[in-house]
């Protein structure tokens, strides 16, 4: 082979990974809550795991996950992280194609991640002793229909309660913190960090966590619009894939439920240069959130809220949630990886 000819191969293979390298910057538009459960999408950012994969991802903050099903719907959202909500099945059901492929946090015994925080005034007054104090209140929650509405649903139904029972207001997990202190609500139902600074700043009162009020709650997923899962499959198995590799960082970084050593050091500030705590003491004090490093579903879980929010009558359309389900895109990424051992990359 000649030199010409060896010299016109090399720069064939060289433009051929310059067009590799641009198909492959793929710019993904991605919806968050700003939560303690957005842990491992900050990891995988902050990391460099995405923009390994040749993608370009931008953060989109929303009050919760219900807030993303009309940008899905218009185009402007490829992927959202937040609870599956009552209007996600109603889009579906307007034949709006949103899938649900990931966990982002549920809620095993001993790993919360919502709580009830009461007034603290309210506390010391007597006017909250049980649960059942809750009839009358204003209870503060992220939006209708949305993950918050099945645990207060369940909260109540422990409480002997009804929804109507108590006045929901909605607000996002910051604004609940801001609510209870201005005593504009009685209760709230705040995600972590949110729910930890509410209590340290004498707001409020710790009551309950979500474990204990519905364990096992399937509480955020990650989200895709079918656009980016059907027109762009590789770029959404390498968000999967960098999503993944956050979750298994996190997961190392986790000592008996706590952020804890140097791994969960390097968690904590990867958090608060993220989101909108800024403490760091409070991270290293919350329990840390619990995200599946294989990111496994909890599908009994969801079954279960699609049924309480058709019993308040949230529902509008039939909708089969094992075609909302789409677990490909995790398994293909697992199956490559092998299943999470701890320290392993």
């Amino acid at each position: 082979m000649n030199k010409g000819w060896s010299a016109a191969m090399a720069l064939m293979g060289l433009a051929a990974m310059v067009t590799e390298a641009c198909a492959q910057n793929v710019r993904v538009n991605v919806g968050i809550a700003n939560s303690a459960t957005d842990a491992a999408l900050f990891v995988a950012d902050k990391k460099g795991y995405f923009k390994a994969k040749g993608l370009d991802v931008n953060f989109i903050a929303f009050d919760s996950g219900a807030r993303m099903i009309a940008p899905f719907a218009s185009g402007d959202l490829d992927v959202g992280a937040g609870g599956p909500s009552a209007g996600l099945y109603n889009a579906v059901a307007r034949g709006i194609d949103i899938r649900i492929v990931a966990d982002k946090s549920s809620t095993p015994p001993g790993r919360p991640i919502n709580f009830l925080l009461v007034r603290k005034d309210h506390v010391e007054s007597g006017r909250y002793k049980t649960l059942a104090d809750l009839k009358g209140m204003k209870v503060a929650g992220a939006a209708p229909g949305g993950a918050a509405t099945t645990t207060l649903d369940k909260l109540l139904e422990k409480a002997g309660l009804r929804i109507a029972d108590v006045e929901r207001v909605y607000l996002g997990f910051p604004q609940q913190v801001i609510a209870l202190q201005n005593k504009a609500v009685d209760a709230a139902l705040p995600t972590e960090p949110s729910a930890s600074e509410g209590v340290k700043n004498g707001s409020a009162v710790r009551i309950i966590g979500d474990d204990e009020i519905y364990p096992n709650h399937q509480l955020a997923a990650i989200f895709y619009a079918g656009q980016f899962a059907a027109n762009k499959p590789e770029a959404a198995r390498r968000f999967m894939r960098a999503y993944i590799r956050g979750a298994r960082d996190y997961a190392d970084a986790i000592v008996n439920g706590k952020l804890s050593g140097p791994k969960g050091e390097e968690m904590i500030a990867i958090l608060t240069a993220s989101s909108q705590i800024k403490d760091p003491e409070i991270y290293r004090a919350i329990t840390a959130a619990n995200i599946d490093p294989d990111g496994k579903l909890g599908v009994e879980s969801l079954k279960e809220d699609l049924a309480i929010f058709t019993k308040e009558g949230l529902i509008e359309g039939k909708v089969d949630i094992n075609k909302v389900i789409d677990t490909s895109f995790a398994e293909t990424v697992v199956r490559e990886l092998g299943p999470y051992k701890r320290g392993e990359k």
